[in-house]
């Protein structure tokens, strides 16, 4: 394989193994540029590269055909339960540090997280706020990286997921996903772009504003969130306002996953009370693979079986409508 990539051989408890391949944005396209005003960098101060890229795939697992976009820092354990359901996964550099250059006014608005998400998601322009051109785009640069996988990591038969014209992502084979801020924005873009699946890990927020109601190209069955109820966007009524305004609450009531055996009443609303002894930070991370995650007494994490429902559960498969709760409140600038 060529130097050009780096590649790791993770090993898991489940013997898992796949290649991660590790590439800079910068490098795949030349046409990819620095945004400093938003702090969208290349390199930090001390030079440590910002814009590094990864992905992989388990070619030893039957593949589904479906394609992981992760839209936060890379979970090398996210990555190896992905691969293990036969996904592919690649997470790409985005902008998402832009939260400190909004005038306080402007933020609370109901209006301008929406547009600042979607115009990072698609590279058009939705803000006066920012400028954030195609090749910086999610969707331009998970093309760019997922066209660079085709060519120098055939074996991992990443051509699948471009369209038959060569000129972009074939989207109804894409998964978008993310945490918190990632999940805010994959839920942003899926409003825009139909996608087959989307996947919430503590998120959707932005409790002011109304995007989460706006028509949605990507429909609502195939959309699922999960979050704890310890977690601020919990407590505050972010998650359970965003999913009721996406009609989430169409497909199954919200489920505890710690009383409830898989497939979970085939819900789109997912919560946890596992111990994280009354941290409210660690409630946060703990619904994504990775430290903060609960174990049991014997050391394993106890929420395998939901990570696998959420990215590999039949989008058909839905659970009874139920009534919107009267006590998630909705407009919360009262």
């Amino acid at each position: 394989m060529k130097n050009i990539i780096t590649c790791l051989l993770l090993l898991s408890a489940s013997s898992f193994a796949a290649e991660t391949i590790s590439k800079r944005a910068s490098e795949i396209d030349p046409r990819a540029k620095e945004h400093p005003e938003i702090d969208f960098v290349f390199t930090d101060k001390k030079g440590k590269p910002q814009d590094m890229q990864n992905a992989s795939v388990d070619t030893k697992v039957k593949p589904q055909g479906k394609l992981v976009i992760w839209l936060m820092g890379h979970n090398a354990g996210l990555f190896e339960r992905l691969n293990s359901y036969g996904l592919h996964a690649i997470q790409v550099h985005y902008a998402n540090k832009w939260f400190g250059i909004i005038p306080a006014a402007r933020r609370d608005d109901g209006k301008t997280l929406g547009d600042i998400r979607l115009e990072a998601s698609i590279g058009e322009d939705r803000s006066d706020l920012v400028s954030i051109p195609q090749p910086d785009s999610i969707m331009e640069r998970s093309f760019q990286f997922v066209k660079w996988l085709s060519k120098e990591h055939p074996e991992g038969k990443w051509k699948q997921f471009l369209s038959k014209d060569g000129k972009g992502l074939d989207w109804d084979k894409v998964i978008l996903s993310g945490a918190s801020h990632g999940a805010t924005t994959s839920a942003r873009f899926a409003k825009h772009q139909k996608v087959d699946r989307v996947v919430c890990l503590c998120g959707p927020r932005d409790n002011l504003e109304s995007w989460q109601s706006l028509p949605s190209a990507t429909p609502a069955n195939r959309i699922f969130g999960f979050s704890h109820v310890l977690d601020g966007g919990w407590t505050g009524d972010h998650y359970c306002r965003s999913w009721e305004m996406m009609g989430l609450n169409q497909f199954g009531p919200i489920v505890n996953v710690d009383m409830v055996s898989p497939p979970f009443e085939n819900s789109r609303r997912l919560i946890t009370d596992a111990d994280v002894k009354g941290d409210a930070g660690r409630a946060h991370g703990s619904v994504t693979p990775g430290g903060s995650a609960v174990k049991d007494k014997d050391g394993k994490l106890i929420h395998e079986a939901v990570w696998k429902y959420l990215y590999t559960h039949p989008v058909d498969q839905t659970g009874s409508p139920t009534p919107a709760d009267p006590d998630c409140v909705k407009d919360q600038r009262k």
